[in-house]
């Protein structure tokens, strides 16, 4: 078909070329909003190399809740959508420790299957936080039902950016979704915890995994000390 008018399609123009011309569109902006988000991070990252706090980057597959996850956490209110790249800016969040010590959260930009080849480089670009951070939590939509096959696309991806060696510790997220049996099973897995960001479940023990996680890497870390007791003050 051709068609022609204002805010459709140009003069002469098809459907298939009117949707191809929308769609490099959209990867262009993507990859503009994708460059300003690696030159805003790399500013954030140099005053935070000086600071003694390991950083805990949160990875996934794209609509896995990291985002939700971080909130729960660290009682943030990042910006949540299902939607592609709908964590462009990665969001960075202080989280106290049972243990006492304190950490940093990263939240990043969800991995995706078959990414166009025109926003490869530019997606791997926004994930150096992964390349900078003391330990990963590798975060799993547990209650989809490709859940094993996301999981290896982001062990690949990982594998890629020069992270399959740092610390990980799995958490499979949306148990609330899952039969209590199917839950309970993902929980007895070594290295790996079952919660659900939605209703709470599991986030005390993912608190303590956290600090197990960080005591495996060997980075050292602050205890977030309490304040000293006031001067005893004086009557009259």
């Amino acid at each position: 078909r051709l068609g022609g008018g204002i805010g459709t399609r140009g003069p002469g123009e098809t459907q298939l070329e009117s949707d191809r011309r929308r769609i490099r569109v959209r990867m262009a902006r993507i990859r503009r909003d994708l460059g300003k988000v690696r030159r805003h991070r790399a500013l954030l990252r140099r005053p935070r190399r000086k600071l003694p706090i390991p950083t805990v980057a949160l990875v996934g597959y794209t609509n896995a809740g990291k985002t939700s996850l971080l909130n729960g956490l660290t009682h943030a209110q990042a910006y949540v959508a299902d939607a592609l790249f709908a964590t462009l800016d990665p969001t960075l969040r202080r989280i106290q420790l049972p243990s006492g010590r304190a950490a940093l959260l990263s939240d990043t930009v969800g991995f995706i299957r078959k990414l166009p080849p025109q926003l490869v480089q530019a997606f791997k670009a926004t994930l150096e936080e992964v390349g900078e951070a003391d330990a990963l939590v590798h975060v799993i939509d547990a209650s989809h039902p490709q859940a094993a096959e996301q999981r290896a696309v982001v062990e690949r991806v990982l594998g890629e950016l020069g992270a399959a060696g740092k610390p990980v510790l799995a958490v499979h997220n949306k148990i609330d979704r899952l039969p209590e049996g199917a839950s309970a099973a993902l929980a007895r897995e070594e290295g790996a915890v079952a919660v659900s960001a939605l209703t709470g479940q599991g986030l005390p023990v993912l608190r303590k995994a956290l600090d197990a996680l960080l005591d495996a890497s060997g980075v050292p870390f602050p205890v977030a000390r309490a304040p000293a007791p006031a001067a005893p003050g004086r009557d009259g």
